[in-house]
Order: structure tokens, then C-alpha cells, then sequence
């Protein structure tokens, strides 16, 4: 996969198997009616993970859909894949584990697999170990170095994006503007770079990596209490209109204006934790024209079979 034309915003979406119902009847509208949707903007990815698997990270995980037909839709649809394995402390003892081996099985046999769309499906990492082991074991996929990484650094990102194991690199949102140096990196590391669009944390947290570490801990199964955030307004929890509001925020004017003409061309949208309606509202903010979002809604919501509460 190479989608790194400068004149094309490219969207990693959320919940591969979280949301695996909403982008099946998304995907649909989005390939037979493409005139609703903006054609400066495309999918680049869909990504996420099953529930139950100790690599996991970012989130606790609720996605129970059949793996096969995931992939299934992804591939009909040419789109790449992604397992979110970014659990930060992983030890050798955990990279035997039978699930998540067959995961990474599943999505490279698919990677190999001759088709027309010649599309790679990758996996969101943080810890080292995992990618030495990645890449010793199933070297068709491609990786990805997470945002749990808390990046905010900027010389600390552009050791990260030159490491040649990452195809792409989310850095911390908080570096989204800094655009003074974000314009002094070559065409080769814009292109690895995977902007978080639309984190809604408190701009300012100090506690962001303790509560990765935390949701890594969960999903390795040990015994530990939720991360309690103090952050201004944490007790809302996600609202996307307060997430506009944040300083990283990453909208489409800026998209379009601002970071297609810089020469970076990934985006990423964040959401496996929020439900299946908030998701949508996403994908109509980002690549759907306002005069066509009442269709969008219409076509989707008007499916009894699909419940979005």
C-alpha cells in the first residue's frame, strides 16, 4: 500500500471489529455514491481489535466480529487492515499467546493473498519486543508506531519516523501545530506521519502515558483499578464538539488549507471507545459534503437492522 499523494487526505478509521456493522453498510454508500463525499479525501485504513487479546492497548476492547469476515469487507472494499496490538508492557512469555499469534497469521496470509488491489494490512504497535517479533515472524505487515507512545517531543518523533521499521508514525496530538517544525522535515518523513485528528483529552494532561499504561495492565489481565483522570472536564467524557475546541483539533479547513499544501497526506480518527452513532458522526464531518449528510444519516439509520444505541 502507498497512498501518499499530497493532493489526497487519507482517513484511518476506527473499530475494524468494534464497528464492523456501521462500515458495512458505510462502505456501500461511500463506493456507489461517491459524489456525497468530498474527492479530496479517501480510507486509507480501518483499524482496531478483537476482544480478548493480551497485545492489545489504547483500549479495553469490545469487538467480537468474526475476523474472516472482517476481512472480507476490507477486501472488497480495498482497504488495508489493521490490528491495534499496542500494549506497552509486554514481556517474552506474552508473545507465544495463541489468539493473537492467529490474528497476525490471518492478516498476513490475507496480505499475501493475489488481488487486484495489492492491499497490505498492518498492525499498531508500541512495545519493541513486539516489533522485533512482528517482523521476524510475519514480515508482510506493515507497521505502525503508536500514539500510546506519547510522543511530544519533536526531535524524539523524528528518531521514530526515521526508525525503518514504521510505514507510518501517530505522533502526540500536542504537536499537531507546531508547524514551524513540521515544514523543515523532508517529503520522506511526511509521509510516515499519521496526525490524531480529533483527541478530545485535556490539552495540557501530564497523566496521558500512566493511562495507557493503565489499559495495558487491564488487558493483560491483571488485577488493577481504572485510571482515575483529573482533568478538567474528564467527567464528560468524549464530546466531539468540545474536542473542536481542543488545541490539537484537526479539522477539514485545516486538512485542506493547511496540511495537504505541507505535503502530509495520513489522518488519523480516533473513536473505538465511543459508540457506533458518534463514529458516524465523524465519518460525515470528515468526508461527507454537508448537503449530502441527511442522505448519509437516511441510508444508514434507516436500516432496522442496524443498531446504532
Amino acid at each position: 500500500m502507498d497512498k501518499s499523494k499530497n493532493n489526497i487526505a487519507y482517513y484511518h478509521l476506527p473499530g475494524l471489529f468494534e464497528f464492523y456493522e456501521l462500515y458495512k453498510k458505510f462502505l456501500p454508500i461511500f463506493r456507489e455514491h461517491r459524489e456525497y463525499f468530498y474527492d479530496w479525501c479517501d480510507i486509507g485504513s480501518i483499524y482496531g481489535a478483537p476482544s480478548d487479546c493480551i497485545w492489545g492497548g489504547g483500549r479495553i476492547e469490545i469487538g467480537g466480529q468474526n475476523p474472516e469476515e472482517v476481512l472480507k469487507l476490507t477486501e472488497e472494499y480495498g482497504i488495508s487492515a489493521r490490528l491495534t496490538f499496542s500494549n506497552s508492557l509486554l514481556t517474552l512469555e506474552h508473545l507465544s499467546d495463541n489468539k493473537c499469534n492467529e490474528f497476525c497469521r490471518l492478516f498476513e496470509q490475507k496480505s499475501n493473498k493475489e488481488n487486484e488491489n495489492k492491499i497490505q494490512n498492518g498492525v499498531i504497535v508500541y512495545s519493541d519486543l513486539l516489533v522485533n517479533y512482528l517482523k521476524k515472524n510475519y514480515p508482510s505487515l506493515y507497521l505502525i508506531s503508536s500514539t500510546t507512545k506519547v510522543l511530544t517531543n519533536f526531535d524524539d518523533l523524528i528518531n521514530e519516523i526515521n526508525r525503518a521499521e514504521f510505514k507510518y508514525v501517530v505522533p502526540d496530538f500536542r504537536l499537531n501545530k507546531i508547524y514551524e517544525r513540521l515544514r523543515t522535515m523532508t517529503e520522506k518523513q511526511k509521509n510516515k506521519v499519521e496526525f490524531l485528528c480529533n483527541e478530545c483529552c485535556y490539552y495540557g494532561c501530564a497523566d496521558r502515558k500512566a493511562c495507557y499504561e493503565t489499559v495495558s495492565r487491564q488487558n493483560l489481565l491483571e488485577n488493577c483499578p481504572d485510571h482515575v483522570c483529573t482533568a478538567p472536564g474528564a467527567e464528560e467524557g468524549y464530546v466531539f464538539s468540545k474536542a473542536m475546541t481542543n488545541s490539537g483539533f484537526i479539522g477539514i479547513d485545516d486538512i485542506q488549507e493547511i496540511y495537504l499544501p505541507m505535503g502530509f497526506s495520513n489522518f488519523k480518527i480516533e473513536g473505538r471507545g465511543l459508540g457506533s452513532a458518534l463514529v458516524l458522526e465523524f465519518l460525515l464531518y470528515y468526508m461527507t459534503k454537508p448537503e449530502y449528510q441527511l442522505n448519509v444519516r437516511e441510508k444508514i439509520y434507516l436500516d432496522n437492522m442496524l443498531d446504532l444505541f
